[in-house]
């Protein structure tokens, strides 16, 4: 099932801007292997789960998948044909605000040809463009 938070303070937020780049969560920390936001963007909860199903069913039982991002943005809609006024709609679903740069999914435990077919399969379900990303070692 699609990702959401427990509680929240206020039901409905206002759409924001996305400016710059990622300073925070654009390296591969937990697995050797990641896939890295190259465009800004609202990833919806639904695709999230599907990029971590998609990879989930290529490992199996062999390596380790983690998902680095979390839908914490309620988006709101509208039904359609209404007129307007009436106030703001209610929320539609839950997404995660992606700053180019920003790490989506890491994998560890299995070898770089492997991590790359498995992130490509992730890369398919994504609405913005990713790379593939190495673990940095100093």
């Amino acid at each position: 099932m699609a990702q959401m938070p427990r509680r929240v303070k206020y039901r409905k937020s206002q759409r924001g801007r996305i400016r710059g780049k990622a300073t925070r969560g654009n390296r591969v920390v937990f697995g050797e292997y990641g896939l890295q936001a190259m465009q800004g963007g609202w990833l919806s909860a639904q695709v999230i789960e599907a990029g971590r199903i998609a990879a989930q069913q290529y490992l199996r039982h062999e390596g380790r998948l983690y998902v680095r991002v979390f839908p914490h943005k309620p988006i709101t809609a509208i039904p359609l044909e209404t007129r307007m006024g009436k106030g703001k709609g209610e929320p539609e679903y839950w997404a995660a605000v992606v700053k180019p740069g920003t790490v989506l999914y890491e994998v560890g435990g299995i070898s770089e040809e492997a991590a790359r077919l498995c992130l490509a399969r992730v890369a398919h379900k994504m609405p913005i463009r990713v790379r593939f990303l190495r673990r940095r070692t100093l």
